[in-house]
């Protein structure tokens, strides 16, 4: 499984290891439909490596799958994908036992991670856009084991988001370890309109913010 590591190696995290910014690696995942390398990832992993953050990504085999030639084939089952998801941190604990890791990422990423968090001893979660429900279908909650949610979580959500607005997600019974950050007038994709008066740039910029303070609130 191939990775894509910005900010510190681990090398200069042993260098730097009195710094708070290098203690926790954050670990990414991609959406349902697109890469670990679009513009949205790209901008998050590279302006958090701006800010001293080690940020690690990579790609389920059925994403990988489609960069190699393969079919446009559909997600994995969940199982498989969570056997995934333990893989990669148990490779990465295998490289450093001493890491401290965040997991999370977009979309079916984040809700992946969302899964196993409790029960993989990180210290935090990161999910950018989490996909509430299906389009269209707000009867359909992901959000059972969001309720009892033990690891401290930080979802950005576009306010306008059709996985899961603002007005939607309020009434929602969810754990106080959850913080969400809204994003004005953001889609799925922490989008705004151009009506609004801001571009991706702007918004995705205030979502890595977001996510730098939470991670430095975990060190």
């Amino acid at each position: 499984m191939d990775l894509l590591i910005d900010g510190p190696t681990l090398s200069r995290r042993a260098a730097a290891a009195t710094t708070t910014t290098t203690t926790i690696t954050l670990v990414l995942a991609h959406g349902a439909g697109a890469p670990m390398d679009t513009d949205f990832m790209n901008a998050f992993a590279e302006g958090l490596a701006a800010r001293g953050r080690r940020v690690v990504r990579f790609e389920f085999a059925y994403m990988a799958a489609r960069r190699s030639g393969g079919s446009k084939t559909p997600p994995s089952r969940q199982p498989q994908l969570l056997a995934e998801w333990q893989a990669v941190l148990a490779r990465l604990r295998q490289e450093d036992a001493s890491l401290r890791l965040a997991i999370g990422g977009k979309s079916l990423g984040g809700r992946m991670a969302s899964l196993i968090a409790d029960d993989s001893g990180v210290a935090g979660l990161v999910c950018l856009g989490y996909p509430f429900h299906p389009p269209g279908r707000p009867e359909n909650l992901r959000t059972e084991h969001l309720q009892a949610l033990k690891t401290p979580t930080l979802i950005l959500q576009g306010d306008r988001d059709p996985f899961g607005s603002r007005a939607e997600v309020r009434d929602y019974a969810l754990s106080p370890a959850i913080q969400l950050h809204w994003i004005d007038d953001g889609d799925h994709s922490l989008t705004p309109r151009k009506r609004s008066g801001r571009d991706a740039a702007a918004a995705w910029a205030e979502g890595i913010a977001a996510v730098d303070r939470f991670l430095q609130d975990l060190s």
